[in-house]
Order: structure tokens, then sequence, then C-alpha cells
């Protein structure tokens, strides 16, 4: 399909803060305002291997901010959406009708907001994605075109509707709940050209997939695989052709659920050692945590492969928490040494694990958690391209979903490589 430019269309008024649960959201008009908007529309508030550990905090200061990588690419292949943010007070129980306390209209969806912060930070961002010919579709694209994101490999139908997301932010519980209709119609690999596929991969440094536009996304990853560019893959859950996609990744960060629904092991530590197992491709795999931090367990090269003693991975994992810093509130990273990892009824992997803490962030200043995971890859693909050794990527990647996590939705929030507050972990 050839691409179409959006015509000019006028901007869709937002809809309500009154929400009405039984069975389906309703929705009232609200007085025009841009699709999206910068700002929150403010509403009426009613009132033994201790040896083998080594600990790396990013606390220091420097004079000035390193430069991206010189001309790094990113090529993503994934979701996008418009989100519509309403914060309430609690989340409502069945058949209540409630007000919010604040709307935001925004861009969201996985790829498009991972690809947004990898740009924020200073790589060249690409996306490969399906909106349609709407207010909604032409607002998208201009605010990825506003932050730097390249969207002339975005596939723009005549017909039918963009996807979108209702999402729900929770005060009380600091939780969020996403209600997400697709769009229509579908991405299939028949949309993107060869030639198409071809110059978003060209020079590209590494291809991400959240694993939505999974058919289209695997096409994709053989000729990534073919020019051998790296690939990462955000396993957020169990998804059609997710399987297939992993068997081509070169870096996995995941949920934490993930490892075990996935592996079926008995604990998260033995599914990583699994999921290393099943994928020979694999380097590492990082399982996101949200505020206990995450786990990474890093193959090691031939080249570091020693003859050790096996270590258990459970008591290492329970070592290495022990010797975490919990006084701080800036993230920080524990490691251990490259050794051969075990996990019973699994197997044994050499490797190094990692374990790195979450930023402490006041009550009054968590605001929404939207995105804070699509925060987390952005700065891993910057950390990837930049050359970031793990003790320096977990800290750095975990300050940026914090900072993601102090504003209303997915982007808002997400930092500049300048932002005073990722200068110490860029060291």
């Amino acid at each position: 399909m050839s691409h179409l430019r959006l015509p000019p269309d006028t901007h869709m008024a937002p809809h309500s803060t009154s929400l009405c649960f039984s069975g389906t959201l309703c929705f009232t008009r609200l007085p025009p305002l841009p699709l999206f908007s910068s700002s929150a529309l403010s509403l009426p508030v009613s009132r033994q291997f201790t040896r083998s550990i080594r600990m790396s905090s990013s606390s220091s200061s420097i004079d000035s901010v390193p430069s991206p990588p010189d001309n790094a690419i990113v090529l993503g292949c994934g979701g996008i959406a418009v989100d519509f943010l309403a914060t309430v007070d609690s989340y409502p129980q069945p058949d209540d009708k409630i007000r919010s306390t604040s709307l935001k209209v925004q861009g969201g969806g996985n790829a498009a907001n991972a690809l947004t912060c990898a740009a924020r930070l200073g790589l060249t961002s690409r996306l490969i994605s399906k909106v349609a010919n709407d207010s909604q579709g032409k607002g998208m694209l201009e605010e990825l075109e506003e932050d730097g994101v390249d969207t002339s490999f975005l596939v723009v139908s005549k017909e039918g509707n963009s996807p979108f997301t209702y999402i729900i932010v929770d005060k009380q519980t600091k939780t969020r709940t996403c209600i997400h209709t697709p769009g229509d119609p579908p991405m299939l690999p028949a949309d993107l050209s060869q030639s198409s596929m071809l110059s978003a991969l060209d020079r590209a440094n590494i291809v991400y997939f959240d694993v939505r536009l999974h058919e289209t996304a695997l096409v994709i990853a053989k000729e990534a695989g073919r020019k051998k560019i790296p690939i990462l893959v955000d396993a957020e859950k169990k998804r059609d052709g997710l399987d297939d996609l992993l068997q081509f990744a070169d870096y996995v960060v995941c949920t934490a659920k993930f490892p075990q629904v996935w592996t079926e092991a008995s604990s998260t530590p033995g599914a990583l050692i699994s999921m290393l197992l099943r994928l020979p491709k694999l380097k590492f795999v990082i399982v996101t945590l949200g505020e206990e931090g995450c786990l990474m367990l890093e193959r090691a090269s031939k080249a570091e492969v020693l003859q050790s003693q096996e270590t258990d991975i459970e008591s290492l994992v329970e070592t290495l928490t022990h010797r975490k810093d919990s006084t701080t509130t800036f993230p920080t990273c524990v490691s251990s040494e490259t050794t051969k990892l075990k996990a019973d009824g699994i197997g044994t992997v050499s490797g190094r694990l990692f374990l790195g803490t979450a930023e402490k962030i006041p009550p009054d200043e968590l605001l929404d958690t939207t995105g804070a995971g699509d925060a987390f890859i952005g700065a891993v693909l910057y950390a990837i391209c930049a050359g970031m050794p793990p003790e320096k990527m977990l800290p750095f990647a975990a300050q940026v979903a914090g900072c993601s996590c102090r504003a209303l939705g997915a982007r808002t929030g997400l930092p500049h490589l300048t932002d005073p507050r990722l200068v110490p972990f860029l060291v």
C-alpha cells in the first residue's frame, strides 16, 4: 500500500468527565480542544557469594552530558494508539457512576512510546505501524513528528479507524487500567512493500518489536536477521507470533509474570535460565519488577566461560538482594561475577546476574505509571546503542522510567538526554 498523507481535519472534541461502568464506558462531549494537548485538562476535584558481588551506583556528577551515539538508528514495529487518560480518586465498583479529576488525550502504543523515548534521548527513531485516515491518525503522526520520530514508513489506510485506548488512572492505588480498541483494518505484511522495509532497515543499529502486528514483524525480523541487525523483543505477555519472534531476539525485556508463564518454571530466576537455554541467540533477558526494580541475566561470551563451580541462581538472587543499598532513593545495581548458574530441574548457563533497583518516588510525585515499561525499553535501546555496560544501563533505564511516572500519560514525563535528573547516570 502506498503512503498517504492525511488531509487537514478538525480536531475531535475530547470526551467527558463522567464514566459509566455498567458494561460500557459512557462519555459526554466537552468543548473542543486540541486532540493532543501538552497539558492535562484540569477538572473540578472534590476534595557463600559475597566475593563475587559488586555494587554499582550512578550518583556521581559530571560537567557535561555525553553526546548520543553518532547516527544511531532504531527501527521499531508495533503498537500505536490514541490514549484517553482519565484520572479518578479510586477505581469504580460495577455499575458505579463517577467523575474524573483530570483528562488527557495523547498518543500512545508500546512501540510508539518507546521510540518517542529513544528519540528524546537522541536516537534516530523510525516506526512501522498503521493508522487510519482520520483525525486521530493525523494527530498521532503530528505528535510523533514533533518528537523527531520518522513516520515515513507508517501505513495510512484510506478507511477504517485508528487504534485507541481508554486508560483509567487510579490515584488511590497508583495503578492504571487499559481498555484497548485495535485499529481497523489491521496491518498485514502486504501493506509494507519490500522497498519500504529495506529503506527502514537501512543503517539501522537495532530493531525493536512489541509483538503487535506480529505477521509484519516476523517478515522484518527475518530480513534484520539476514542483515545481522540486533533485535530486541518486548515480551509483555503471550501473544500470537511471540514464539517465532523470540527465535530472532538478541535481547528480551519482559514483564514480571512472563518468564514463568512462558517457561512454566517454578521461579523467575529459574525461568531466566530456561529462556537462555531455549533461545541460544539471546544475549540477555531483563524482567521488570515495578517498584522492586529489575532482574537481568546476561549470557557469558565464549571467552568468558570459566570452568568454575556451579552456583545456585536462587541463592545468588538472595545474596544480591541482601547486598543492594536500600537507603538510597536513586536507582542502583548490584551484580555477580561471571559464573556457572544452575537451576534445579532446568539446567546450567554461564553468565552474570544483575539486580537493579527502581527510583523511590515520593507518593505525592507519583502520578501515573502508564508507559513506564515503554520508557524503560526506550532507555535500554539507547543504552545498547551507546555501549553502556549493564551496571550503567539498568539504573539509567530505571531513572528514565521514574521520570515518566511523574506526569499523566505515557509521554508527557519522558525526559530528554540533557535532563539534569539523567546527567549523573551518564558518567
